[in-house]
């Protein structure tokens, strides 16, 4: 099926973020494995499972299309430390919630609810799921203190 050039497009782009994202989830998860903090590596690993997921959704669609996928990763900088990596994460989810928030516009602009419905689905987990728990974290850093939080993720 011959798919509305614009949402190829941006799909296209949607596609390169979310590997993006299954990458950097894939880096943090290991180095918080690396660093003992199992907890944080079960939940992260979780994200990057999800993020693959994601990705395939897209990469499925743009084939349906009659696209071209491009299955480079958007470039990203991991995180040095706990905090900062919980930070960049977030940082990356609050992007992809605007990112998928426009890709539907466009899909309803082009009349095609089919690859709507699968940016909504997306944007839930986004919203939901992501960025509710990486905001929960930061967030009982600052009420525990960054060495309480960390030995409650041993």
């Amino acid at each position: 099926m011959q798919g509305n050039p614009e949402v190829i497009d941006y799909f296209t782009k949607l596609l390169r973020g979310e590997l993006a994202a299954r990458d950097q989830y894939f880096i943090h998860s290991r180095t918080y494995a690396h660093l003992g903090f199992t907890k944080l590596y079960d939940r992260i690993n979780h994200e990057m499972e999800e993020e693959t997921q994601h990705a395939d959704a897209l990469l499925e669609r743009i084939l349906f299309l009659d696209g071209k996928p491009d299955m480079r990763p958007s470039e990203f900088t991991p995180g040095v430390d706990v905090p900062d990596m919980l930070r960049k994460d977030l940082a990356l989810e609050y992007e992809v919630r605007a990112a998928l928030r426009k890709g539907v516009d466009i899909c309803e602009r082009a009349g095609d609810y089919v690859s709507r419905d699968v940016l909504v689905a997306q944007l839930k987990d986004t919203e939901e799921d992501h960025a509710y728990w990486l905001e929960k974290q930061l967030g009982l850093i600052e009420k525990m203190g960054l060495e309480n939080y960390l030995q409650s993720q041993v």
